[in-house]
């Protein structure tokens, strides 16, 4: 082999370079994803008509906080009151929540506008989070359970409030017991395939028809019962709470009783 001289090696060198082919780099393979499909952000939410009125309901509810916050400095009686009845309609529903504003000695004027309030504010805030729940928009673990038995009753009573329309959603949030009223009305009337506003005007209206209603008849239900003594309104609020606790545990044993029926 003859010797190369050092410019004809640096040429070697360079034609092996040129012609050197580089090697791909293994492509990774493509395996299925598991991600869960992208949920919309909460403003993409809040432009829907769900979201707008969840947005109301956040308003009506910090206008009423607003005036407690007002009235603590007038009575702090009244406030107390205004809690208690604000809780006792949220656990145990109308009858209880104004019965114990009558026999706390207070008026119309007074208890039956924070019931109003009280059941204004779950509808327009339960409503959207149950839509965005039954549509797998939004998971709302904390309020899982509650969404679920509001699924299950508005289910229960669908057929019966489907046979007569807007007559029987209408109706049907008058009754001031355990899983019925404005909150499993409105659930009834998403499950209708109602519009959302016509859902919300007819529950908001027959609650505030039946409000007025329970109002004049439990009133004068004290008004009669105080001449017996002190303890007569203390033993009509526990009568009704009595009520809801066996409405609600009539309701748990139907429950168990289709669990344990073969299908």
């Amino acid at each position: 082999m003859p010797w190369l001289r050092p410019e004809d090696y640096q040429g070697v060198r360079k034609r092996e370079w040129l012609y050197t082919v580089p090697v791909k780099e293994q492509e990774p393979k493509l395996t299925p994803s598991l991600e869960r499909p992208r949920r919309p952000a909460w403003h993409e939410l809040f432009r829907t008509t769900e979201g707008r009125i969840l947005s109301l309901g956040i308003a009506v509810a910090l206008v009423g906080l607003i005036v407690m916050g007002v009235v603590a400095f007038w009575s702090p009686q009244a406030l107390h009151m205004f809690g208690v009845m604000s809780f006792s309609n949220i656990i145990f529903g109308r009858a209880v929540s104004l019965s114990i504003g009558y026999a706390g000695g207070y008026g119309h004027a007074f208890v039956v506008p924070v019931n109003m309030w009280v059941e204004t504010v779950l509808v327009l805030l339960f409503y959207p989070l149950f839509v965005f729940s039954t549509r797998k928009l939004v998971v709302f673990p904390s309020l899982k359970r509650f969404v679920e038995r509001t699924h299950e009753a508005a289910e229960y009573h669908h057929d019966k409030v489907r046979r007569y329309g807007i007559v029987g959603l209408f109706i049907f949030v008058w009754f001031p017991f355990w899983m019925t009223g404005p909150v499993v009305g409105a659930a009834i009337g998403y499950l209708l395939a109602f519009p959302a506003w016509l859902t919300l005007s007819i529950v908001l209206a027959g609650t505030y028809i039946a409000m007025l209603a329970w109002g004049g008849l439990l009133f004068g239900l004290h008004t009669r019962v105080a001449g017996l003594g002190p303890w007569a309104p203390g033993l009509i609020v526990g009568t009704f709470i009595l009520i809801f606790v066996a409405g609600y545990w009539l309701n748990r044993r139907r429950k168990n009783r289709q669990l344990k029926e073969p299908e």
